[in-house]
């Protein structure tokens, strides 16, 4: 169970950001409803869970992915309006760690694709995953987080106040 990790994520007050309850394109993405379906239904089970109520979320596939066209013509276009409309702060990303790409990425390559993507002049929102199989990202990140700390970067969590980084809608 995820539960106490969850927990603790809340009360050392870190956000937490909905992704999805799944991940299966042809699924989430066949129509606005079963996308909206998908994200409440895991912020649902996360505040039942923790009493955490979150309105921040991730678009499987950033909102510029065009993989939703095979499923729904226009899907990505109706819903980064919609989840705006219904109170929700989606997030992309403007820096990619590369931890996602088939073949996976060593530590190295993920510390050189952050630390090469990160820009001065800009708030820096990176792209990364904690899933069990990317343990080279977990590996990567406290030397990633000594270099921008040594660099003059911050930290912080995302809020509604955060800077919603959006790509442009591809579909």
């Amino acid at each position: 169970s995820q539960i106490p990790i969850l927990k603790r994520m809340v009360n050392e007050g870190h956000a937490i950001g909905i992704h999805g309850y799944s991940h299966d394109y042809a699924t989430i993405y066949k129509s606005e409803a079963a996308f909206m379906e998908n994200i409440n239904k895991l912020r649902d089970k996360l505040y039942k869970d923790t009493g955490y109520y979150t309105t921040l979320m991730r678009f499987p596939g950033g909102g510029s992915n065009t993989v939703s066209r095979n499923h729904c013509k226009g899907i990505m276009t109706k819903l980064t309006k919609r989840v705006q409309d219904e109170g929700w702060q989606y997030f992309d990303w403007n820096v990619s760690s590369g931890d996602a790409e088939p073949g996976g990425a060593t530590a190295d390559e993920i510390y050189r694709n952050v630390t090469n993507g990160l820009g001065r002049k800009r708030t820096n929102v990176v792209l990364m995953h904690d899933i069990s199989s990317k343990k080279t990202t977990a590996a990567a990140l406290q030397r990633i987080i000594d270099y921008g700390m040594q660099a003059g970067y911050s930290f912080a969590a995302i809020d509604s106040g955060t800077y919603g980084c959006h790509h442009p809608v591809l579909n």
